[in-house]
């Protein structure tokens, strides 16, 4: 390994980019604050970005940040998955060593696949949070990392990150908020063509307002000429700077190139003509380093290169010395320069000439594994051995290396090799393919059908590209897999496997939102019928009794659970059965028995635990709560939540954790904390993964902004759902939803007939069972766009009422539902100044029964109703009565900040009665005894007792005076009152 070999084409002083710098340098600065940042440095080949990057890292360093770089590879799917990242743990382990072991600390196991110094990777199950949980530990790593000082992340040559890559890089830019950390990637804008992988990545940071994009450009005339000074050591000619500036248009490596030669006529020949100076012994060398990769290891060239030590020590001196190669400690690897050098050179290379070096890497490789790191061995033997065209030696070395990829979460790397493998399987010898190893799977039902014996087959490959696909996202091109292995498999010879690939349709065809999966699970059910007992049978059982519970509630769908959970339970299928049983909590639930549905749930979510079964757990965590609200227990299901945010945070279940999240926004959202809503829904749209649970939040997010009077906003972002949502097979829980805020959106513009259209297409679909939770708000919605309208629809009032009459109440909350759409109906049907007895009572029913519930914004929309009908009315003690709910009604519409209402509940202050004499806040007479206690920090119980009332009627006063003072706990409303003199000093005690 050559050591401190002087050369001199490259310019000593650093020219320009003094913006450049600045940028990067603030950018430094804020990540010194704990202000995350990220930046994109594009610029074309050869215009300084690496060396603009030496610039920065150094100044960086001068300022106490620790700088870990690592380097794309430029052979593609060939090289290590997660290369530049591995590189950069590594760096980051030696210079951090004890804050690394502490942020590992219990995922060793599992950060292991991408820094094996950590020890064994556990090979785990390979299922659709795998990849998302690995970079949710990444994630965690850096931020830990640098909590107490400041970390710059280099990714460098970013246009040839492989695809796992390129999601990390997008997940970590997404999701990091907190820490001292500058993340920083470059690339090459002149490569990213239209069709070019990084291009939909780019375009995708853009969006996000947390990443900068910084482009370099060429240098100017000054510039060259301050340049070719540096590299010459005196100024040039005039004449000389001109020609060279001409020549090179500013790009930096060609001024150097042309410095050091410019009788080149074309740019190849101006990138080759110092290797063709070198000795031909240097000259074989440099063309052996230029195929066999981007980094080469010493002794992996010395062994392919049969030369004597001091010939090769002098081919590579006299390399390293016309500056073509760099020496690189780390390894006693040797580099190209610069990677235009080495794309010259390997282009030069003649087809015969390339597979005999790539046959003698490999056989040098196979002769002596540890000429290469241990974990890079695999990859770059399955290369090797590819591009020897060797196809008997390539198919198990290329196998060998898909599996590795999926030990590393790299499932898109897995996937291309196993399509290569697939490619070399007809053209590889019978009895290479007769000795091939099956690869082992924990979970037959996920990897593929290995309840057979023997070794694989084309078939067999195919399903582990088909998961494998499903795995990294690019679920188009494993639908297509499992369909052309339909295609080849006899249903009568092999059921089994046929059944799992129809099970693998089902997922991905309602995945992709194309359809409903139904026909593809029906299939699959037919062929394992009658069959031995297997776990392709129970995952099959299992998905269909899911399918049923999200689209066709009912007898037989609890039948259907029941069924999924013995015959798991039989085969000893531990998370099929669970997953059968969480889903028959569910139906049991929707069905009416809430206790034993409960129960059911719980008891599910603590087996996993303790099987440790972290997704079906985490399925609990999204499922219980939405059950918890239903029924109106809303501070269960957001401690539920906030427990399964956590859970899943640590279990690295991204797809989970942005269910939860968006779960947490609709509960929040019902409970009137709406900032908090809009928090978890953009928790949820950074968090990503899921398009599912990211349109639920933004058609939250998007009812927060009607109610506030932000139609447009709102317009947006149910338009930003509904593409989230997809077109095919949408579920009750996002149709109904969309059908709501729809109708929601055209009434606030005066659309009525527009609004009409959206309620019946919805009604007109139908409301399966268990759609409760969103069919009432929806046939709330509708007869409130009649009243709007002034002159209702009598026929959509009739079909609002018959829809009501079928709907059920199973819980206080839709009760609460159905006394407000009979008082609405009535409202809709007789106008606005009717003021009936009867619709007094009406509406009083309803505010009885929400002051029992804590959903404020409804509670304060039927006490509006409520004071309308009192005013209309104007009897006895009505003004009175109708400016103490309208108090009330102003103080929750300040708090939500619900414009609309507080303009409703203005409109009709000119009307009632003067305002009783008080305490300024509209509290009642009751309320005004209930804050002297709150004030003493007295519980709801106490205050009970004290004033000879229940527990529930005192947090339901105690939530009235939080809503009118305008605070949000207890302490602040005890503050208020003692500053305001609304309590006496002797109403501490």
């Amino acid at each position: 390994m050559l050591r401190g070999v002087e050369t001199r084409n490259v310019s000593p002083v650093f020219v320009g980019r003094t913006e450049e710098l600045r940028v990067l340098g603030e950018a430094l600065g804020r990540a010194d604050a704990a202000e995350p940042q990220a930046l994109l440095l594009g610029g074309e080949a050869g215009v300084g970005k690496t060396r603009l990057v030496e610039e920065f890292a150094a100044a960086a360093t001068r300022r106490g940040a620790v700088v870990a770089v690592g380097g794309c590879v430029e052979i593609g799917a060939d090289g290590l998955p997660f290369a530049p990242v591995s590189t950069a743990l590594r760096v980051l382990r030696r210079e951090l060593p004890g804050e690394l072991a502490a942020a590992a600390a219990g995922q060793e196991d599992e950060l292991a696949r991408l820094l094996p110094e950590l020890g064994d990777a556990v090979p785990g199950r390979h299922d659709d949070e795998g990849m998302a949980r690995l970079f949710e530990l990444i994630a965690r790593l850096l931020e830990e990392l640098s909590a107490a000082r400041t970390v710059v992340l280099v990714i460098e040559d970013l246009h040839w990150a492989d695809t796992s890559t390129r999601h990390l890089l997008a997940y970590l830019l997404r999701t990091l908020r907190t820490g001292r950390l500058l993340v920083l990637a470059t690339y090459r804008s002149d490569d990213v063509h239209r069709r070019h992988p990084l291009r939909p990545l780019l375009a995708e940071l853009d969006r996000l307002r947390t990443v900068r994009r910084v482009e370099l450009g060429r240098f100017s005339r000054d510039e060259v000429a301050r340049q070719l000074t540096g590299i010459q050591g005196a100024a040039p000619a005039s004449d000389r700077v001109d020609e060279i500036y001409r020549r090179s248009d500013g790009n930096a490596f060609f001024v150097e190139e042309l410095a050091c030669s410019d009788s080149a006529d074309s740019l190849h020949d101006l990138l080759l003509v110092r290797v063709e100076r070198l000795p031909d012994e240097a000259q074989r060398v440099v063309r052996i380093l230029a195929e066999a990769g981007s980094s080469v290891e010493h002794r992996l060239l010395a062994a392919v290169a049969e030369l004597p030590e001091d010939r090769l020590d002098e081919a590579l001196r006299a390399a390293v010395g016309a500056n073509l190669l760099l020496t690189e400690a780390e390894g006693n690897c040797y580099r190209f320069r610069h990677s235009l050098v080495r794309e010259a050179v390997a282009d030069d290379l003649l087809p015969g000439e390339r597979a005999r070096i790539n046959r003698r890497l490999a056989e040098a490789l196979e002769a002596d594994p540890t000429l290469v790191a241990p974990d890079r061995r695999v990859t770059r033997l399955a290369g090797y051995w590819y591009c020897a065209h060797d196809a008997a030696k390539a198919l198990p070395a290329v196998l060998e290396a898909a599996l590795e990829a999926s030990c590393r979460r790299a499932y898109a790397e897995q996937l291309h090799l196993l399509e290569r493998a697939l490619e070399l399987w007809d053209i590889a010898p019978e009895e290479v393919r007769d000795g091939l190893r099956a690869a082992e799977s924990e979970d037959m039902s996920l990897r593929g059908p290995g309840e057979r014996s023997g070794g694989p087959d084309y078939v067999d490959l195919l399903s582990q590209a088909t998961v494998a696909g499903r795995l990294c996202g690019e679920r188009d091109r494993a639908l297509k897999l499992a369909r052309r292995a339909l295609k080849l498999l006899d249903e009568n010879r092999d059921p089994l496997r046929a059944a799992w690939f129809w099970n693998q349709t089902s997922l991905l065809v309602q995945a992709q939102a194309r359809g409903d999966g139904r026909a593809e699970l029906d299939r699959a059910r037919e062929l394992t019928r009658g069959l031995p007992p297997s776990r392709v049978r129970a995952w099959v059982l299992a998905h269909s009794a899911a399918w049923a519970m999200v689209r066709h509630q009912g007898p037989e769908a609890i039948a259907s659970a029941e069924h999924a959970v013995e015959y798991a339970r039989m085969l000893g299928a531990l998370p099929a059965e669970l997953n059968a049983r969480a889903t028959l909590g569910c139906l049991l639930f929707h069905s009416g028995d809430v206790a034993g549905g409960l129960r059911e749930l719980y008891a599910v979510r603590e087996e996993a635990v303790a099987a440790g079964l972290a997704d079906q757990a985490a399925r609990v965590y999204v499922n219980l709560p939405s059950e918890l609200e239903s029924v109106g227990r809303y501070r269960e299901a957001v401690a539920m939540l906030e427990e399964g945010a956590a859970f899943t945070k640590s279990n690295g279940l991204v797809v989970s954790r942005a269910w939860v999240h968006a779960n947490l926004a609709e509960t929040l959202y019902s409970v009137g904390d709406w900032d908090g809503a809009l928090r978890a829904d953009e928790k949820t749209q950074r968090i990503g993964h899921a398009a599912k649970p990211q349109g639920i939040g933004r058609l939250i997010s998007a009812l927060v902004a009607l109610h506030r009077g932000e139609v447009e906003e709102a317009s947006g972002l149910l338009e930003e759902a509904r593409e989230l949502f997809g077109t095919s097979d949408r579920l009750p829980q996002e149709s109904l939803p969309t059908a709501r805020a729809r109708l929601l959106l055209a009434s606030a513009r005066g659309r009525t007939d527009e609004a009409r259209a959206a309620l019946l297409g919805a009604l007109d679909a139908g409301l399966p069972p268990g759609a409760v939770v969103y069919g009432w708000p929806l046939l709330l919605a509708g007869a409130e766009t009649e009243i709007a309208a002034g002159t209702a629809d009598e026929g959509v009032l009739e079909r609002l009422r018959t829809v009501g009459r079928r709907l059920a109440t199973p819980a206080p909350v839709w009760q609460a539902y159905e006394l407000w759409l009979r008082a609405s109906l009535r409202r809709a049907r007789d106008g606005a100044g009717a003021g009936t007895g009867a619709e007094v009572d009406d509406w009083s029913g309803a505010v009885a029964a929400f002051e029992t519930l804590e959903r404020p914004y409804d509670l304060a929309r039927v006490r509006l109703r409520l004071a309308e009908s009192l005013v209309a009315r104007g009897g006895d003690g009505d003004p009175e009565r109708a400016a103490e709910l309208l108090d009330l009604v102003t103080a929750v519409a300040r708090h939500l900040r619900a414009r609309p209402l507080a303009e409703a509940a203005g409109a009709l202050l000119p009307s009632r009665a003067a305002r009783v004499p008080g305490d300024g806040f509209g509290l009642t007479a009751r309320e005004r005894d209930v804050l002297p206690l709150v004030a003493a920090g007295r519980s709801n119980r106490q205050i009970a007792d004290a004033l000879h009332i229940s527990p529930k009627t005192a947090s339901v006063h105690v939530s009235n005076i939080l809503a009118k003072l305008g605070v949000a706990t207890r302490g602040e409303a005890a503050a208020l009152a003692h500053r305001r003199g609304l309590v006496g000093s002797g109403d501490r005690a």
